[in-house]
């Protein structure tokens, strides 16, 4: 019978992530408590994860790679075993996001995952199915990763001013997701546009939807679905779309406008909030 512990390190990459990183520990003659004490974390953590019980972090991975001298093997093999817990379905998606120079979205009801800060994510995400939360937001705020790239996407969301009412997760965690938001105001590749109630009837109506470019490939547009993802390249869907893209921009707020009326929601709404007695709290 085959060892409980044994890994296929064909199996998947997150097997084979389990595989590398117990061979690299037995070869520096380490266990996993002595590598745990090394890398901050429980040698509990470092078992799991050779056998494919636990998803690695990129931070994980950062300190493997300068504990065993990997030269960064860890750190980027943990963006394919991040991406390949994804859902099959959104997993091409999630390689669009990587490879595009340019990202255009429209988002009608909460913000984009790329933007999404963490207790907002596992809020989403923990809406209907809470099993693997954890892991499930973990993999979603990785990502984010492809902002850290040394040639980042330039990313542009137009964003219905009714997500920012959406209360997701609660005051708390309202505040911080639009203070994150806020946060992107000083960056040039991260632009945050608000389509106002004023605007009224728009050309978003249908529903949300992202325009992917890329530097030599035709441009993608992806829609989405319950449980299903529809990404096409048809040129006629790509121009109707971004003809749309180009309309809503023009209805949005600009950027210096989108960013006051974001801090006034976040601020007025969920600022302080008031107890049954009266007084005011955090």
């Amino acid at each position: 019978m085959t060892h409980i512990n044994a890994l296929d390190p064909g199996a998947s990459p997150l097997d084979y992530y389990g595989f590398e990183l117990r061979r690299h520990r037995e070869a520096a003659g380490l266990t996993q408590r002595q590598l745990g004490d090394i890398l901050n974390y429980t040698g509990s953590l470092v078992g799991q994860i050779e056998t494919a019980r636990k998803l690695p972090t990129p931070e994980f991975s950062e300190r493997a790679d300068a504990a065993l001298g990997t030269d960064g093997m860890f750190s980027r093999l943990v963006e394919l075993v991040l991406r390949s817990r994804l859902p099959a379905w959104f997993q091409r998606v999630a390689e669009l996001e990587a490879r595009a120079t340019e990202i255009s979205t429209f988002q009608m009801g909460m913000l984009h995952g790329l933007l999404q800060a963490g207790t907002y994510a596992r809020d989403t995400l923990g809406a209907l199915d809470r099993t693997d939360l954890d892991d499930r937001t973990a993999v979603r705020l990785a990502r984010q990763r492809i902002f850290e790239k040394e040639e980042p996407p330039v990313f542009w969301m137009v964003l219905s001013e009714a997500a920012l009412y959406q209360e997701i997760g609660g005051p708390e965690t309202m505040r911080g997701q639009l203070e994150h938001l806020l946060a992107f105001d000083s960056n040039p590749r991260i632009n945050v546009q608000v389509l106002p109630f004023s605007a009224g009837a728009h050309a978003g109506l249908t529903g949300s939807f992202t325009l992917f470019h890329f530097a030599s490939d035709p441009a993608i547009v992806y829609t989405e679905g319950y449980g299903s993802g529809h990404p096409t390249a048809n040129p006629d869907t790509v121009k109707d779309c971004s003809l749309r893209y180009d309309h809503l921009q023009a209805a949005a707020l600009s950027l210096r406008d989108s960013a006051k009326l974001i801090r006034r929601v976040m601020e007025e709404r969920y600022g302080e909030h008031r107890d049954s007695g009266g007084d005011s709290v955090a």
